[in-house]
């Protein structure tokens, strides 16, 4: 579809559409992003999705290969743990090798990783749950940061402020070019994160429908019947909050936490990653911390990203049209205007 909007993040990553693919963890391979660079828009491969150096730089070539050479982009999570960031050296060394130069950060702020980025050229989007933290991160040289709302699949932070309110504020703060993510899946969300001052938004709930994702067809089914209802928040004793799918085990650790657990022994069968990879390749989607969104309301089927893509590009389309109905003309000269 025929470019609506140029903004310095389409410009920062020479893409057509203001549209971001952020990391999806198990989900977000070569297949799914580079369908997302082919239809005008920047994905990120989850570099802890292949934790084996060798099948992590094979999906960086088959990523390469499936965009004819266009950049597609990688997310680094940098956890609260260190001993879970020791591979993350490794990794670069790999991407950095296979031409790989569009970097999504997240979690902790990127100091240690990023001055090595940096020199090799890389641009850096750091995402965070609050303003106060993309300030940080603007101030250790980011190239870019994405703020996300309350809304959002994952880790909507411990403030839980909501997208309206993070989008403005952030565009206040932060100079930088910005992104904004949480609850978003329509065009006329888009619109209106531009207005608010973003110059992109990210999106992933929204996309799990996607046929470019591996998950099972029981699952992708599970999202598309889900509504703006369907998720729960857990892990928020831990200042770790979850906004996942409402399903068998989220109600489990629901259940841990109102009884006062505090071991986080007690939680770890129910929350481990394994278990998530489980749900995805099984279609059980009782089973597992399952990271959504309550952009899940707008999934309307089963659909390749370019077909998502386009029906978010086409309703930015209608919602412009509205606001042309709905805003006043300029007073003609003579009629309180000026000559």
């Amino acid at each position: 579809m025929t470019a609506l909007f140029k903004t310095r993040i389409t410009e920062l990553f020479g893409i057509e559409h203001p549209l971001l693919c952020g990391g999806l963890m198990w989900l977000a391979d070569a297949a799914y992003v580079a369908a997302a660079v082919n239809a005008g828009g920047l994905g990120f491969i989850t570099a802890r999705s292949f934790p084996e150096p060798e099948d992590f730089r094979a999906e960086l070539r088959k990523c390469h290969a499936l965009t004819g050479g266009r950049p597609f982009g990688v997310n680094l999570y940098l956890s609260q743990r260190p001993e879970e960031n020791a591979f993350l050296a490794g990794h670069i060394d790999i991407l950095l090798a296979e031409g790989v130069r569009f970097i999504e950060t997240s979690g902790l702020p990127p100091k240690e990783i990023l001055p090595r980025l940096k020199a090799a050229g890389c641009k850096v989007i750091h995402k965070v749950a609050a303003v106060r933290h993309a300030v940080s991160a603007q101030r250790l040289g980011v190239d870019a940061v994405t703020v996300v709302g309350a809304e959002c699949g994952g880790h909507p932070g411990v403030y839980m402020i909501g997208t309206m309110v993070q989008a403005l504020r952030a565009a206040q703060e932060v100079t930088v070019p910005l992104a904004v993510g949480g609850g978003i899946g329509h065009g006329a969300q888009l619109v209106a994160a531009l207005a608010l001052g973003a110059d992109a938004v990210v999106m992933g709930s929204r996309m799990t429908v996607a046929e470019e994702i591996w998950a099972h067809a029981a699952y992708k089914d599970r999202v598309l019947a889900a509504d703006e209802t369907t998720t729960q928040l857990v892990m928020a004793s831990f200042r770790n909050t979850f906004r996942v799918l409402d399903n068998a085990e989220a109600r489990a650790v629901m259940a841990l936490e109102a009884a006062g657990e505090r071991d986080f022994e007690a939680y770890r069968p129910h929350v481990a990653g394994a278990r998530q990879k489980e749900a995805y390749e099984t279609g059980d989607w009782e089973r597992g911390i399952l990271s959504l969104g309550q952009s899940a309301a707008f999934a309307t089927g089963i659909q390749s990203v370019q077909e998502i893509f386009t029906q978010i590009l086409q309703e930015a389309e209608a919602a412009l049209a509205k606001l042309e109905r709905v805003t006043l003309a300029p007073p003609a000269a003579g009629k309180g205007g000026t000559a």
